[in-house]
């Protein structure tokens, strides 16, 4: 329209020049003509030209709202069906991840929508010099708090009376995370998203919270000093979407977890949705152009990437990664696409999808814990009947919780009040959840279900504080540096203060289980263990170092391998086999000069070890021993390999099932004490037990006492 007013100005002008130049006779027809032509083709080439610069100067508010003083995006049916997708691909996995097994992927589509939603309300009022940050936290605190305060005090709750002290205390310290916006950060430092020990942690999904929150305390003040420093914004969000996707690449393999749950890992996810803000906001017409031809393409593409990417990311995958890349650019394609694109129009705006979405955060915050809780309650694979009722039970209190909770706080009066109320809350529940903590998890609270059968600490916290506060920090520091780590606390220790040692342990964390009871029984010598989570082979890169070291030090005339060998034997290189592996490793070592043991490993039960430990008649009965033939199925498929390793080379076998087992049955009890800490992982009590059930029935070891 601008364009054509400066043509059909130019066209006027040039009609007034016409008969002053035949009047003056210094024009031809000929000339006259040819003047008009050049006068309007200037006018056009300077519309093309000044339109763009004028709305980069002044960006059009069509898609916008303006309210109070922020400016919010026009309100697009489509993105809240495609928040259903993402919600109800989660929930899917969590309830049912053999059938759903890419549904965790629904996080990151959340992250590209709240990219584009968030970044268009900054880039838009930044440039149009009204952008409060009062304002837009206390948005981000009446739309966040109240759903996940509302969550966070339930949970407590019914932890009170259902859960025991260890994971009590647990649960208070993912609430304080998690109303401080760092649940990704303390997660990081314990374990990683799909393992085993997740399964326990109702909370765990408030890691992607986390990052969530980060993004809305960095990028706001990102985005505010470069307008400041006139810098270019969208070169800015390209560089860190680039950076941040360039590091996920990098550590995705050598530091799988970090990479899953930090910010500067995610952070490209969140910006792909803050880059399509920009151009919807600042190149509006080419936008327009793009849909206008390709809008039914972009949409069908975006879907299949979807799709895609559920059906074939698994919790096997390196995964973000490259994997990540199908649901974050599947999600930017369908919010590209326009809601007038068929999908987005038919079936994303659908109102039954629309309706999920408005209740989605609210779904996502309420379905973890009813599963967990579930799973918590019965100890067992949760049948998938009461799966079912997790998820009906979840959608029903996010629909009360939207509908009661929600609205009211975000859109009615007294919007600073309750803003404050809100931040008031937040810090006090948080305080809560840190008691818990300091407290050891209330352990003599009233209204407790659980009655102590056992004695003995169980969890892995109070096993790692024991060596802390016994032992010493493991010898060379390169290699102490390179162990894995339990929160704050170091997994590498050794007996004496001493760099000269004479016994190590090699191994996974079946190695440091034993080092305890072996340190404490041949207290003469210094033994040092040193772990990490895979196969403790020469081949093994993440060993290389430790073997290089242990077969050096002349000190060093033992050495106890020793893994969860059920578990890692799946781990060995396509061209090799475990068998293979061992031998190589023990012929190293005794060609050095080293006396070497293999150990077997002891039981590992189906349950864990709080059911042993506790009686409860309302969750659990008492419950410690196991049929031997259960473990038995396992000890078969890789005794035989260590059998033919002893047979081929010089290496002896240490015995250790036996110990925890009789005739026909296996138990994690003895005498009245708790055996392990969980269901493959023996407690102080248990490692001190078979510590000395292992010298005394090796005369070799028990000579070095």
């Amino acid at each position: 329209m601008r364009g054509n007013r400066v043509c059909q100005r130019a066209a006027r002008s040039c009609a007034r020049l016409a008969p002053r130049a035949r009047h003056r006779g210094e024009l031809s027809q000929r000339s006259a003509s040819l003047l008009r032509s050049g006068l309007y083709l200037l006018a056009l080439f300077r519309s093309f030209i000044t339109a763009p610069l004028h709305r980069l100067r002044t960006p059009t508010t069509t898609g916008l709202q303006a309210t109070s003083r922020l400016t919010q995006p026009k309100y697009r049916a489509d993105i809240d069906g495609l928040r259903a997708i993402a919600v109800l691909s989660v929930v899917g996995f969590h309830a049912f991840p053999r059938w759903v097994k890419g549904g965790f992927i629904g996080v990151d589509i959340f992250f590209v929508i709240s990219g584009f939603l968030i970044s268009t309300i900054i880039f838009d009022n930044l440039e149009r010099n009204r952008f409060s940050f009062v304002e837009f936290y206390s948005r981000r605190v009446k739309r966040i708090f109240p759903a996940l305060l509302l969550v966070l005090i339930a949970s407590f709750a019914f932890g009170w009376f259902a859960l025991p002290p260890e994971e009590y205390k647990q649960l208070g310290k993912h609430i304080a995370a998690g109303a401080g916006f760092v649940s990704n950060l303390v997660l990081w430092s314990e374990s990683g998203y799909f393992d085993a020990a997740a399964e326990t942690k109702p909370l765990l999904h408030l890691w992607s919270l986390g990052i969530e929150e980060q993004f809305y305390i960095v990028w706001p003040f990102l985005l505010w000093v470069a307008r400041k420093g006139r810098f270019n914004l969208l070169l800015i969000t390209v560089t860190v979407a680039t950076a941040s996707f360039a590091l996920n690449v990098l550590k995705i393999h050598s530091d799988p977890v970090a990479t899953f749950y930090s910010l500067q890992t995610r952070l490209w996810e969140l910006s792909i949705g803050s880059i399509l803000a920009y151009l919807a906001l600042f190149n509006e017409s080419a936008l327009q152009r793009i849909q206008l031809r390709n809008k039914n393409l972009l949409s069908l593409c975006g879907c299949a990437l979807l799709a895609v990417g559920i059906l074939l990311i698994t919790i096997e995958r390196a995964f973000p990664g490259w994997w990540a890349l199908l649901p974050t650019v599947g999600a930017a394609l369908v919010i590209a696409a326009g809601p007038q694109a068929w999908i987005n129009r038919s079936i994303l705006s659908n109102g039954v999808l629309v309706w999920v979405g408005l209740i989605s955060y609210p779904l996502y915050l309420w379905h973890r814990p009813l599963l967990t809780f579930a799973h918590i309650a019965e100890e067992d694979i949760l049948l998938v009947r009461i799966r079912i009722a997790a998820v009906v039970i979840s959608i029903l209190l996010a629909w009360l919780t939207y509908e009661l909770i929600e609205k009211p706080i975000r859109f009615g009066k007294r919007g600073k009040a309750k803003t404050i109320t809100l931040i008031v809350l937040i810090a006090v529940v948080g305080f809560v959840g840190y008691s818990c903590v300091k407290r050891e998890g209330f352990i003599s609270r009233a209204g407790l279900l659980f009655k102590v059968k056992n004695a003995g600490a169980i969890g892995h916290e109070t096993f790692l504080k024991y060596q802390h506060q016994y032992f010493f920090p493991c010898t060379p520091t390169d290699i102490q540096k390179e162990s894995p780590v339990w929160g704050d606390e170091i997994r590498c220790f050794q007996s004496k203060k001493s760099e000269v040692k004479e016994i190590a342990i090699i191994g996974d964390s079946h190695a440091e289980h034993l080092f305890i009871g072996l340190a404490e029984q041949l207290a003469s010598v210094n033994i040092v263990y040193y772990l990490q989570n895979s196969l403790p082979v020469v081949s093994n890169r993440e060993f290389e170092k430790i073997f290089k070291y242990v077969v050096r030090d002349e000190n060093i005339t033992t050495v106890i391998l020793t893994a969860f060998w059920s578990g890692r034997s799946s781990s060995v290189s396509e061209n090799s086999d475990l068998e293979k592996e061992l031998i190589e490793t023990v012929n190293e070592l005794t060609a050095a000069g080293k006396k070497v043991y293999v150990t077997d490993d002891v039981p590992n039960f189906s349950f864990p070890s709080k059911q042993c430990k506790y009686e409860s008649n309302w969750i659990h009965t008492n419950k410690c021993t196991e049929d031997k033939e259960v473990f038995l199925q396992q000890y078969r498929q890789y005794f035989p390999i260590l059998q033919s390793v002893k047979e081929k080379t010089n290496v002896q076998i240490l015995r250790t099932a036996g110990y925890f087992c009789n005739e026909k049955l296996c138990s994690m009890e003895r005498n009245g004490s708790i055996l392990y800490s969980d269901g493959d992982h023996l407690s102080i009590m248990g490692s001190k037990y078979l510590g000395k059930m292992i010298v005394d029935n090796n005369p070799e070891l028990a000579d070095l006492k």
